[in-house]
């Protein structure tokens, strides 16, 4: 029989809602059945392509026995992370503050007060490595509640006062300035491989958000060795086993150093990111290879991550069905030799192995590889290799694909925005620009009220019951601040302003300018979180710091100006300390440097030959962050265009920053110049 998860719209909570544990969602009415019968609460946080959250599900949750323990000692929550990230915030931060690590499945026990007083993370179902088994934990746990309750209330009191004791102070409100941006690129270049590219040992994590700021930083001060780093990560990754060879995307992170053997789960955010350095870094370089893997990871996402309503998916997961009713990891992707050659023939098969890096031994488990680019000497031929991958990509698809998250995060669906407007607007692809304004659409439809307050996720068509946290009001700002770029249509940038007014207005400390991820009317947690490092995409902070930026350089509003600069202080007092984890807030301080660049291009209309150079040729421009307006004179559209004239008839573009403008010019190659010095 269904527990009461059967209800929800989450696929992670859906997948637990035939187990035999008495699951709820998180909600008042679990913590008051826990006070009605005065137990502890089990709370379960996890996502829908977690493999671990599957392996424990698995062992323990389908079991009957444990499931029976469960449901007589404790009230059981399931929590989707994606769907509730303040919940999964605070209490990690618990977690992480006992144990010093954290990760999912994240397995917390709290009193019916919601205050954690144990933590762990996945649980065998028998004692292994040194690590007790779920069971015992279970009934330690209930030991404890049962025999010594004064201690438990005493820890999780003690845990609790220590969490709020962690506000962040960062210093002096100021931005980072060329001293601090300096310094993080030299912390950078401590931790850098040289010999792989990336930064750190394993597992491996593509640093998307660090490469967008040694691409700011390049072109603002010239530093060939920010250059040198992104690039060289760049091809790394893009040759790695990290990098979907076949149907192109990226999945989440690299268990070794080399990038060769994935976890093969595929995010939204990532490629999202990723997607879009990759046409940065074209456009800094010109690089054919930044330029093929940003179009495949964006045709990546329209063809497997789109979903019927025109939102993008969350999510593939990492196993799938190995073709004997096992669900094994990596199954989907991997190669033996013997399978190349009953899909290619010896001769191509043999070809095929040289060039993806298959071998007898396999790099991955029983004999399989992952398909690579290894560098080669000597003639590849490009047309034969473009056969022999259209015939493993077909035979490929023939097998059980992974499960798909198809919920709709707001957050993750503005960073795909971004990607894909830039990316269509770069290449020449209307497509993407059109799949772009499609996701725009449905967020604006489904996902905002009438007070542009935003729901984080929706599904099937569906809003779900969730409010929007501080990362996707500023994730879908960036998205549509994007969108107006590349698109002149201004009614992106007006979206863009209301999401930004409530994070003025609901995220934002008016006395210390500090960002909190949860706005002030949001259901009470033991504590409102509050985290401005970036984790495996921006954080809510350095987004919003962002996307303010943007929206004051359009508008010249100062209000937008001041909150972001405050929230920049946090980048200078963590940027020298910790630059690997705050990319995107180095990112947003380079454009705050560097003004960032108001460009106005007027014309006689947005089809016009001259306007569409001009246009084009100001969304190519390096310098960081800057915005662009397109329109025709005195449009309405954008203020950026108010003033702002034909010169001799023809079409012209205006660049200004920091109160001074440039005579506006209508020569392509004066505004290159003007763009990239």
């Amino acid at each position: 029989m269904p527990n009461r998860l059967a209800h929800e719209t989450s696929p992670y909570l859906l997948q637990h809602a035939d187990n035999p544990v008495d699951w709820w969602p998180w909600s008042e009415e679990a913590f008051a059945e826990a006070r009605k019968r005065n137990v502890p609460v089990l709370l379960s946080v996890g996502y829908s392509s977690c493999h671990w959250c599957h392996v424990m599900a698995h062992e323990s949750f389908e079991d009957q026995e444990t499931a029976e323990y469960l449901n007589a000692h404790y009230v059981s929550v399931k929590v989707d992370r994606e769907e509730r990230p303040d919940v999964d915030a605070v209490y990690m931060e618990a977690v992480q503050a006992a144990t010093g690590q954290g990760g999912w499945p994240m397995t917390v026990f709290l009193t019916p007060d919601a205050e954690p007083f144990y933590f762990g993370t996945y649980f065998p179902p028998a004692p292994r490595q040194g690590m007790p088994s779920f069971r015992q934990v279970l009934q330690g746990v209930h030991q404890a509640w049962d025999e010594r309750r004064d201690e438990v209330t005493e820890v999780a009191g003690k845990i609790v006062r220590d969490l709020a004791g962690r506000e962040i102070s960062y210093g002096d409100a100021q931005t980072p300035g060329e001293e601090e941006l300096a310094q993080a690129l030299l912390g950078l270049t401590r931790e850098y491989d040289p010999q792989r590219g990336g930064f750190g040992g394993a597992p491996k994590f593509p640093p998307s958000m660090v490469l967008e700021f040694l691409l700011r930083h390049h072109a603002r001060t010239g530093a060939e060795g920010a250059l040198q780093m992104a690039g060289d990560t760049c091809e790394r990754m893009a040759r790695g086993g990290i990098y979907d060879q076949l149907g192109g995307g990226f999945a989440r992170y690299s268990v070794d150093r080399d990038w060769v053997v994935p976890h093969f789960e595929k995010m939204l955010y990532d490629n999202a990111l990723l997607c879009r350095v990759y046409a940065h870094l074209w456009r800094a370089t010109g690089s054919e290879l930044a330029r093929r893997v940003a179009l495949e990871t964006a045709d990546f996402m329209v063809r497997e991550l789109r979903t019927n309503e025109g939102g993008f998916a969350s999510a593939l997961d990492a196993d799938s069905d190995d073709g004997t009713g096992k669900h094994v990891e990596g199954a989907y992707y991997v190669w033996t030799p013997e399978q190349l050659r009953e899909v290619l023939g010896e001769q191509d098969a043999e070809l095929a192995a040289r060039h993806f890096g298959v071998t007898e031994e396999g790099t991955f488990e029983e004999g399989a590889s992952v398909l690579q680019l290894p560098v080669r000497d000597g003639f590849v031929d490009a047309g034969k290799v473009a056969s022999v991958r259209e015939r493993l990509l077909a035979a490929r698809s023939e097998r059980p694909a992974p499960g798909r998250d198809d919920k709709v995060v707001a957050a993750w669906n503005g960073l795909a925005i971004a990607a894909l407007a830039e990316t269509g607007a770069y290449f020449d692809r209307p497509d993407l620009v059109e799949a772009a304004v499609a996701a725009a659409d449905l967020l604006v439809r489904l996902h905002l009220d009438e007070q542009a307050r935003l729901t984080r996720t929706s599904k099937d068509g569906h809003a779900g019951a969730n409010a929007g946290v501080l990362e996707d009001y500023a994730d879908v700002a960036e998205g549509f601040l994007a969108l107006a770029s590349v698109t002149g249509e201004g009614v992106w940038l007006e979206f863009a302003g209301f999401l930004a007014d409530h994070v003025l207005a609901r995220f934002t400390d008016p006395e210390s300018g500090s960002l909190y991820d949860t706005a002030a009317d949001a259901e009470r947690l033991i504590r409102r979180p509050q985290d401005p490092t970036d984790n495996a995409a921006p954080s809510g902070w350095s987004a919003a710091a962002g996307a303010l930026l943007g929206y004051a350089a359009h508008t010249g509003s100062e209000p937008h100006r001041t909150a972001a600069e405050r929230a920049l202080g946090v980048v200078k007092a963590l940027g020298p300390r910790v630059p690997r984890f705050i990319g995107w807030g180095l990112a947003v301080a380079e454009a705050a440097l560097d003004g960032p660049r108001e460009v106005a291009v007027v014309g006689p209309s947005l089809d016009d030959e001259g306007t569409r150079s001009l246009h084009r040729t100001a969304l190519l421009g390096t310098a960081p962050g800057a915005v662009v307006a397109v329109g025709v004179p005195e449009s309405e559209e954008f203020p950026l265009l108010s003033g702002r004239p034909l010169v001799g008839g023809e079409p012209a573009a205006y660049v200004c920053r920091n109160f001074t403008c440039d005579a506006p010019t209508t020569e392509v190659e004066r505004l290159r110049a003007v763009l990239s010095d």
